[in-house]
């Protein structure tokens, strides 16, 4: 009994011990806004993200912290293209991003770190299309930080994503990146269309809502190769979603892939009941209406489907920010 005291007095901290920690914190926080030792500071501090509960706070109203760590994210553009970013600098700047995604997901800064637009600062990494290890990285960590403030389920968070090109900047990495990089991606586009302005967002335009049902399309035809559960989980979140919307369920009874109609992922969601029941709702949503003949709609469904997806079943709007970036065409 003895020894059992002893031992958990000693994984215990003294306040003095943590006086001392709070100490350190406070003087990484100072080292921040010099070149000379910021470095060191980004690693130990990221390092403490998750163990000082008002880190947020600490960094954010300390004078120039921000701004440092904005200051780590410019000098890395430069190695953007011509893509010549280092491991070296990679995993800097992904200790400054750790930094911001501790202040995006507090709640006492996340107001603070919208209104100043800090994410816009990240877009430029996830632009990048570089299959290296630095810059999966890099896309990874940004991508982390635009995941943190939808995990608050934020209005604002919506809100604010929504007037930015987050939307197709996700739907390029969900089509071309990593496993890992899709799954967070995918994340963030599911939590936009969970929110009701999200999903009529997307919705809204004939390009918004194709685009989005292309690439879920191209994931799933993927994944019928290279199965994931992670992943396969939040597409068919994103297509469940999407099928509360009347115009967007309508043509999703002639565009979902037969993969998630046959029983290509039996062995993949054995084990998950959320996802399979989730499957489940999907196709009980797009269940034809009664007296349909389901030969006769079988023999129709990729003839309607042209008809769904042409330019004048949805109206196209002249006012789309959304597919106005370059880098989507």
């Amino acid at each position: 009994m003895q020894e059992d005291f002893s031992m958990n007095m000693s994984t215990q901290q003294s306040p003095a011990n943590a006086s001392i920690e709070r100490e350190k914190v406070y003087q990484w926080i100072l080292e921040l806004t010099s070149p000379d030792t910021r470095e060191n500071a980004l690693f130990e501090l990221s390092k403490k993200r998750e163990i000082v509960p008002d880190l947020a706070p600490m960094l954010w109203n300390s004078f120039g912290t921000i701004a440092a760590l904005l200051q780590e994210i410019l000098i890395i553009y430069p190695a953007i293209n011509p893509p010549t970013l280092t491991a070296h600098e990679s995993n800097r700047v992904c200790n400054a991003l750790a930094l911001l995604q501790c202040v995006a997901s507090h709640p006492e800064t996340r107001s603070q770190f919208l209104l100043a637009h800090i994410p816009l600062f990240l877009y430029p990494f996830l632009h990048t299309v570089s299959k290296t290890r630095p810059f999966e990285y890099l896309r990874l960590t940004s991508l982390g930080v635009i995941g943190a403030l939808v995990k608050t389920d934020e209005q604002e968070v919506i809100t604010f994503l929504l007037t930015t090109e987050i939307i197709p900047l996700c739907l390029r990495i969900m089509e071309t990146g990593s496993e890992l990089s899709k799954t967070v991606a995918t994340f963030i586009l599911q939590k936009i269309l969970l929110d009701d302005s999200g999903l009529s967002y997307i919705c809204q335009t004939y390009d918004r809502f194709s685009h989005v049902a292309m690439i879920l399309g191209k994931m799933v035809i993927s994944l019928a190769k290279e199965p994931s559960a992670r992943l396969l989980k939040h597409v068919v979140r994103c297509y469940l979603r999407l099928s509360d919307n009347p115009r967007a369920r309508e043509a999703l009874r002639q565009c979902l892939p037969d993969q998630l109609r046959d029983s290509t992922f039996n062995n993949c969601l054995q084990e998950d009941k959320s996802t399979k029941h989730w499957l489940q709702q999907l196709l009980k949503n797009l269940e034809s209406t009664a007296g349909t003949d389901s030969r006769q709609f079988s023999e129709k469904r990729h003839v309607i489907a042209l008809f769904l997806f042409s330019p004048t079943y949805y109206p196209k709007s002249h006012d789309c920010p959304l597919f106005k970036v370059n880098s989507i065409k």
